[in-house]
């Protein structure tokens, strides 16, 4: 008698409900929380507010629509102003729904992306138009493990695997030769790239943060205060941690400042310094 297939699952959580976006998922560890996530289509108005409590959440989705989250048992019902689908739900959607529902139960979240660089992950954060899906995607298909692309969520010095998928933009699709058009999904076209299954969780190293500048590209190490001044505004969620001292410890690790010009002939020697910055 064959066993069963491995549970599927997400930034940290097994998922319920999105059978059919399984390619998106990693094999889940039994110790991973369960959640169930939940659509339909409204197209009606939207609210003007967002709420969280310890026990309740109810969010406005960037990519349009909205999701309550519930903590017992732990449930996401989605309302959405198309019939997107479970492939949405697990990307984009579900980055959300897994910031919050990591906060209750004590991990620490970031907007940003992860890859595996030596023996562990690096957290790539930056501002939006920073350059980090294109970067993540070049160095996928340059053969590194991408961990997250949307959100990096964190337990106990651990990067947990998010969706195995990069979304991108017509120009950087072409510009890499690669992703498969989705059409409109959210708010705008998608071209998805399909990731390799990295491991579940990957020890965390340190923190890559993305900024332009004209010229050669460049590392510059953060030290002291200044590491937690560039990992803050990247967090997910903007609450007081549930365990600041975990904060501060994740801030202890090596941090740099990326900086490098937006043509794409950069990309090489970007990961090259990547390398040099693992290897040390």
């Amino acid at each position: 008698m064959s066993s069963p297939p491995p549970e599927r699952g997400a930034y940290g959580f097994r998922l319920l409900g999105v059978d059919d976006a399984r390619e998106l998922l990693v094999d889940a560890p039994p110790a991973w929380p369960l959640l169930e996530l939940r659509w339909r289509v409204d197209r009606g108005p939207a609210p003007d507010y967002e709420r969280v409590s310890d026990e309740r959440a109810e969010l406005l989705l960037a990519a349009g629509g909205t999701v309550a989250i519930e903590r017992a048992p732990l449930r996401a019902e989605y309302a959405l102003p198309a019939a997107d689908g479970p492939g949405a739900l697990v990307h984009p959607h579900l980055a959300p729904v897994a910031a919050v529902a990591s906060r209750w139960l004590g991990r620490e979240s970031f907007h940003g992306g992860a890859v595996v660089l030596g023996d562990g992950a690096w957290a790539v954060l930056g501002d939006k138009e920073a350059g980090k899906s294109s970067m993540l995607a070049w160095l996928a298909l340059a053969g590194h493990a991408v961990m997250a692309d949307d959100l990096v969520v964190v337990e106990d010095g651990r990067v947990l695997a998010g969706p195995r998928s990069i979304d991108l933009r017509e120009a950087s699709a072409r510009e890499l030769g690669a992703g498969e058009p989705l059409g409109r999904v959210g708010l705008r076209d998608r071209w998805r790239l399909q990731l390799a299954p990295p491991p579940p969780e990957v020890p965390l190293r340190g923190w890559i943060v993305l900024g332009w500048e004209d010229g050669e590209p460049s590392l510059h190490a953060l030290r002291g205060a200044s590491r937690l001044q560039a990992m803050l505004p990247h967090r997910a969620v903007r609450l007081l941690p549930a365990d600041p001292a975990a904060l501060v410890r994740l801030s202890a690790l090596p941090c740099y400042e990326l900086r490098r010009g937006r043509d794409w002939s950069s990309l090489p020697a970007v990961a090259e310094l990547l390398g040099e910055v693992a290897g040390r």
